[in-house]
């Protein structure tokens, strides 16, 4: 080697190696305690159930913890049925873990009033396959009939005469993806077209995946009817695929994108203003020249009139309520989908769902969204198509 010589640095592919290493730890622990807490409930805690059984079920469990697996690898990007067969068992996992902790409380009752193994252990077991499979029915069903109408009034103080009763249709978070739902997406779009409203507005992670791969699904977004416009913002799954071609395939189909930016509706001489935000994640996303700019957004906007803003996630209604934004319209959270994840969706958002108010003048309406990401279950947090009614005082 000669002075001029150079040794590559390791140290990035070195902390590149590290960082999948933790990576694979930690989803590791969590399969671990997703499959193991309920496999010990259900095989083992003093059930005394035939050895047959327990071998039987370990393997179904280990089986079960395997297969999430394709979520946290190339595989899953790659094949629809192997993203499909791994959300479903994590969804499966989920609920199997969730009944099974209140399954020891169960357990605990019975050994208070003297009840021993292994009829304790396999009353519990019983009950938490019992009620783990009816909610799995139950909100498979849920996640995949066409969502009903949720109806609210929104009053805003500012709202010119000619506009009170202007009617917002929402849906958000359709999230097509491995599960092939284009007879889901026309039914959608038939119930939004029965409304005839005034605005409808699609509130970003349209799709899991490329366009591409996913427009037969999309396809029926071209036929959505509104009075006065029809509005799309991005939501943090665009960015894990192409955001700028999901742009540019709703304004094709006749969407107006608002990345970034306003348009102005009016009745009469009385106006509202529609403005939409790109998704909280889009800065951070390596995406040239997208990144959430509210100041960009009401660029040359009649301040006096009120605000309509189409922002993904309900956290971004900080930076709405610090301007005094009218109203804010946001998806992302699912409303939790599978109970009790609502609990852990509380940790990151101000709101799951619902009608909140942020500040002296600004309200935030939060959607459950309208399809599901994922496993396919919706249990105690319905799907919703949203009509909002916006009131004067």
């Amino acid at each position: 080697m000669t002075g001029s010589e150079t040794v590559p640095d390791a140290a990035p592919a070195r902390s590149s190696i590290g960082a999948l290493v933790r990576r694979g730890l930690v989803v590791g622990t969590i399969l671990l305690l997703l499959a193991g807490l309920p496999g010990w409930t259900l095989l083992a805690a003093g059930a005394d159930w035939p050895r047959a059984v327990v071998v039987v079920g370990g393997l179904i469990f280990a089986a079960a913890a395997a297969a999430p697996i394709a979520l946290f690898s190339g595989l899953g990007r790659r094949s629809d049925r192997l993203m499909a067969l791994g959300t479903t068992v994590l969804g499966v996992l989920w609920v199997l873990f969730v009944w099974s902790v209140l399954g020891q409380l169960l357990g605990l009752a019975m050994l208070l009033i003297g009840i021993d193994n292994p009829i304790r252990a396999r009353v519990v077991a019983s009950v938490v396959v019992a009620v783990s499979a009816l909610l799995l029915g139950w909100g498979f069903v849920a996640a995949m009939r066409v969502p009903q109408v949720v109806r609210r009034d929104v009053v805003l103080d500012r709202l010119g005469r000619r506009l009170d009763g202007l009617q917002v249709a929402l849906i958000t978070d359709t999230h097509f993806g491995p599960i092939n739902r284009a007879r889901w997406s026309a039914g959608v779009v038939a119930k939004l077209n029965q409304l005839d409203a005034d605005i409808v507005c699609h509130l970003g992670d349209i799709a899991d995946g490329a366009v591409g791969r996913r427009q037969p699904q999309a396809a029926p977004l071209a036929d959505v009817r509104a009075r006065l416009a029809r509005v799309y913002v991005t939501g943090n799954h665009e960015y894990f695929s192409d955001a700028q071609d999901w742009l540019d395939y709703m304004a094709e189909i006749g969407w107006t994108p608002l990345h970034n930016r306003h348009l102005l509706v009016r009745r009469g001489v009385d106006g509202l203003v529609i403005a939409g935000i790109d998704d909280a994640t889009a800065a951070g996303s390596g995406v040239p020249g997208h990144g959430a700019s509210l100041a960009t957004a009401l660029a040359g906007s009649h301040r006096d009139l009120p605000v309509l803003l189409l922002a993904h996630q309900p956290k971004q209604v900080v930076a709405a309520a610090a301007i005094g934004i009218d109203l804010q319209v946001s998806g992302h959270t699912h409303g939790g989908q599978i109970w009790p994840f609502n609990f852990l969706v509380r940790l990151d958002q101000p709101v799951v769902h619902g009608l909140s108010r942020h500040g002296p003048r600004t309200q935030l309406y939060t959607s459950r969204g309208t399809g599901f990401w994922g496993p396919p279950f919706r249990i105690f947090a319905p799907s919703e198509i949203t009509l909002l009614t916006l009131r004067r005082p």
